[in-house]
């Protein structure tokens, strides 16, 4: 299948694309959608698989935290993690620091097992599109994707702040 490039938005101001644009609609509608066919694959909704992404990432955390990092509700967090719980992708074990503390862990292995396969030919496009580049301009990629995905956590924060308020 050939790559197609959107027909990225042109600013007003004299035919620069608009990156607010092209990340904000084009590359966030085109993640997100992805997201929804891994999930969908695996009998989950998108934010049950980016909470088991999560987990797998960060290792065991407490639900509270999980909740603080997806933007839920801790209500939402415990049906979440139920639903992970009986589909056999995460348990929740006793923190061995803190007795009253619960934590959730994502089932890594089985995790692993499951994605390589489904991440496997967007690994490899990926890399391939990063050969048409110099390690400097991937450099400046690599850094202009974290501040993006920093920013954009940092958007989400607010609109979760200002969603309690």
């Amino acid at each position: 299948m050939a790559r197609r490039s959107p027909h990225p938005a042109e600013s007003e101001c004299g035919g620069t694309p608009d990156l607010g644009e092209l990340l904000g609609r084009e590359l966030s509608t085109a993640v997100v959608m992805f997201h929804e066919a891994v999930a969908a694959r695996r009998g989950l909704t998108a934010t049950e698989n980016k909470a088991l992404d999560l987990l797998a990432r960060r290792g065991p955390v407490t639900s509270g935290d999980l909740a603080r990092e997806l933007g839920l509700t801790p209500g939402a967090v415990t049906g979440l993690v139920d639903r992970l719980a009986r589909a056999g992708y995460a348990q929740r074990l006793p923190d061995a620091a803190d007795r009253r503390k619960t934590l959730v862990a994502a089932d890594v292995d089985r995790l692993t097992a499951e994605m390589r396969p489904i991440f496997a030919p967007l690994r490899e496009a990926v890399e391939k599109l990063a050969g048409d580049y110099t390690p400097a301009q991937l450099a400046t990629i690599e850094h202009f994707v974290t501040e993006v995905a920093a920013i954009m956590r940092d958007q989400t924060a607010r609109l979760v702040e200002e969603g309690r308020t």
